[in-house]
């Protein structure tokens, strides 16, 4: 099949393809004049891959653990969970900064209603 086959089939745009492309996610067969061929597996494989980016994975972490799916090997298994377990690190220290700006702004917010509530009780006693 050809790259817009591919997209429409895989839910992604031609663009994405070849993004994955030249990330190494994804490779084709190419025509003698030049077009880019794909398979069914390649459809199953951006599907996988679109599924490791909503995971909030980069495409240098998803190219980590591609070894691990096109691979299988205890080496491969062991080098993508060590890559996983820095992912979750990562992640889990976003989501503790994320934690502390909500906290601030929940701070800010009710600095903010104090403050109302005084401009009203001021404008009341004019």
């Amino acid at each position: 099949m050809r790259i817009g086959e591919l997209a429409s089939r895989a839910g992604v745009s031609v663009r994405s393809v070849r993004y994955y492309e030249e990330q190494h996610l994804v490779t084709s067969t190419r025509s003698p004049s030049g077009q880019r061929h794909y398979t069914q597996a390649d459809v199953e494989r951006v599907e996988f891959i679109q599924r490791l980016y909503a995971a909030g994975l980069s495409s240098r972490t998803i190219l980590a653990l591609l070894p691990c799916v096109d691979a299988p090997s205890e080496e491969n298994s062991d080098a993508a969970l060590v890559r996983m377990e820095q992912e979750r690190d990562r992640l889990s220290a976003h989501i503790a900064d994320l934690v502390r700006t909500r906290e601030a702004l929940d701070g800010l917010m009710a600095t903010a209603r104090e403050y109302r509530e005084w401009l009203g009780t001021v404008d009341q006693a004019s």
